[in-house]
């Protein structure tokens, strides 16, 4: 048997070569196609990762955004005063104060709705109040449709019971008939008014009524919460809401 050699071995060792090196060049680019699958697999996992916790931080902070947003539309502390489109007779040409506004609601006085005059003797004596000494007539004022058997006293902050809730600009809201009598004996605060009734809105109602353009607010100012000419108190509004704009 002829054994192969010379040019016939060299072609036999460079086909093998040949080979081997295809072979080697295979295995390469497995390793490479194996690592991108993988990468890509990974990358895939980690964008989904990363969405997720997006989402959830969207989730989060979607609510605050939304609570904040709603807290900016809350008008506590403000003048909230009728437009021309109020149509309620229980509210045209009304300036509200609002003592309270949030998510359950709101809760004003209207403050130029004059009821009737007479003397505080005889009021606290309605309240069941010790009337000794009581002097001078007092103002009752309509303060709203809702209780109107309830009594609430917005006043100047400069004279308190511990009973009195402190408000805003100044002012604070009493309903202890002791504030009365300490009138009628010529202390208390140096403005007050006194009210019977309140108006009340449901959660979101208000901030409807407001966006329907039947009322909108000014600044609480003491000039007009308590201005003596109680029947100008709304175009007095009405004309700073012109100068506002």
């Amino acid at each position: 048997m002829k054994i192969p050699g010379g040019s016939a071995c060299r072609e036999a060792q460079a086909s093998t070569s040949h080979r081997c090196a295809f072979s080697m060049r295979s295995k390469e680019v497995g390793g490479i196609v194996a690592h991108m699958l993988v990468w890509k697999f990974m990358k895939r996992n980690v964008l989904n990762i990363v969405y997720g916790f997006l989402l959830i931080f969207i989730a989060v902070l979607q609510p605050t955004s939304i609570a904040i947003a709603e807290q900016e539309s809350y008008v506590a502390g403000e003048l909230l005063v009728a437009t021309e489109q109020m149509k309620d007779p229980r509210f045209v040409e009304t300036v509200i104060y609002i003592v309270r506004h949030n998510e359950e609601g709101a809760f004003g006085l209207v403050i130029n709705r004059p009821l009737a005059k007479g003397p505080i003797e005889d009021l606290l004596k309605g309240f069941g109040v010790d009337s000794e000494g009581a002097k001078g007539e007092i103002v009752l004022n309509y303060g709203g449709p809702v209780g109107t058997e309830r009594g609430f006293v917005l006043h100047s902050d400069d004279f308190m019971l511990d009973t009195s809730t402190a408000l805003k600009n100044g002012l604070a809201l009493t309903t202890d008939p002791a504030l009365i009598q300490a009138l009628s004996r010529g202390k208390g605060p140096s403005q007050y008014l006194l009210l019977f009734g309140y108006a009340g809105w449901a959660p979101h109602q208000l901030e409807n009524e407001i966006k329907a353009q039947a009322w909108f607010t000014i600044p609480a100012e003491k000039a007009l919460i308590f201005d003596k000419d109680i029947n100008k108190k709304w175009q007095h509004a009405m004309d700073r809401r012109r100068i506002r704009l």
